[in-house]
């Protein structure tokens, strides 16, 4: 089921780990930093979904029951919740640990990268504000890379944007090219309703 999948993946984590050994110099993220899996809305088309409950068979039964239980509370919370765009920590989070790190999404394997919008323009990821990727060559006053902060590192590579965006990743060419249907795209918590 997962054959073309499993494919694509190996081909996107050759990437990744290519871009991230590139800019190194500027990456800060390490096991335990978990700020990109708190507070957001995190995009998962069909099979990443079917995937990572493919997952959930493989992990200690304690953990499961965890994993479990925070898919639970974050659904009550969305009931709740009046908010235009609902915002939420990662139900698979477990002491600032993903629980099912092989198995997580294409958003969670590319976060951390200087990207490519959709309107062309390199953007910086979130943690850079705080003291994470980018941010030692982050100017504060006007929240932009610093060609100027580089020089005075001393760093030979300049910061690069990536087309890692969420869309193209899981775009039409992507799907024709490794013969793969990512289906439809909702919010990770909302394949669990």
């Amino acid at each position: 089921m997962f054959e073309n999948y499993l494919k694509y993946l190996d081909f996107l984590n050759t990437k990744i780990s290519k871009f991230f050994n590139e800019q190194s110099p500027y990456i800060f993220c390490k096991k335990g930093c978990s700020y990109c899996c708190q507070h957001a809305e995190f995009p998962y088309s069909k099979i990443e979904a079917e995937y990572l409950k493919s997952g959930l068979r493989t992990i200690d039964k304690e953990i499961y029951n965890t994993v479990k239980s925070n898919i639970h509370a974050v659904l009550s919370e969305k009931e709740t919740n009046k908010a235009d765009k609902f915002l939420y920590t990662c139900p698979f989070l477990i002491n600032n640990i993903c629980s099912i790190y092989t198995y997580r999404g294409i958003i969670c394997r590319t976060f951390g990268l200087l990207s490519i919008a959709a309107n062309g323009n390199v953007k910086v990821p979130f943690c850079s504000s705080l003291g994470l990727n980018y941010s030692n060559i982050l100017d504060k006053n006007t929240n932009t890379l610093s060609s100027e902060m580089v020089k005075q590192c001393g760093y030979n590579s300049k910061p690069l944007g990536y087309n890692i965006n969420y869309d193209f990743l899981t775009g039409k060419k992507t799907e024709e090219l490794f013969n793969i249907e990512f289906g439809e795209k909702k919010s990770l918590i909302d394949w669990f309703e």
